[in-house]
């Protein structure tokens, strides 16, 4: 997708909320990443292990999202899941209104700082919006 930083945008409108978690430290990151794992299959997407199911995709991209905002802004980092006819979106929201997402640049391979980038690749969609106090990083994904 997009190699760029992503576009300040809204999400589309019609989408459900059907779950969502205040995470407040990495060390939460496994237990949502288990419980987003769940919502995701209660909800059709499909899981096919190793990275090629919609499942698989999502949990990835919230986790490197949501590890971006523990690190980088104020506790807590706030986790959506929303559904529609044909779509997820994935909504990650910080404490950090005043810092546009960022592309790692010039880091070797572990050195981390690939979130955005990996978030690019896979979904359909990345953007991100302002909204008072908060920041809204989110990634939209097909229903499948």
């Amino acid at each position: 997708m997009n190699p760029g930083l992503p576009t300040e945008s809204y999400p589309p409108e019609a989408y459900d909320l059907v779950a969502h978690w205040l995470l407040d430290r990495p060390a939460h990151l496994s237990s949502f990443r288990a419980d987003l794992t769940q919502a995701l299959r209660d909800h059709g997407a499909s899981y096919a292990g190793g990275l090629t199911g919609t499942a698989d995709q999502m949990v990835l991209v919230a986790s490197e999202l949501a590890t971006n905002a523990i690190v980088h802004a104020l506790p807590p980092t706030r986790v959506r899941l929303l559904v529609g006819a044909e779509e997820f979106v994935l909504d990650v929201i910080d404490h950090a209104p005043d810092m546009p997402p960022q592309i790692a640049q010039n880091r070797e391979i572990g050195e981390g700082g690939a979130g955005l980038k990996i978030a690019q690749r896979i979904a359909l969609e990345v953007a991100w919006y302002p909204d008072g106090t908060a920041k809204h990083v989110w990634a939209r994904f097909p229903r499948r």
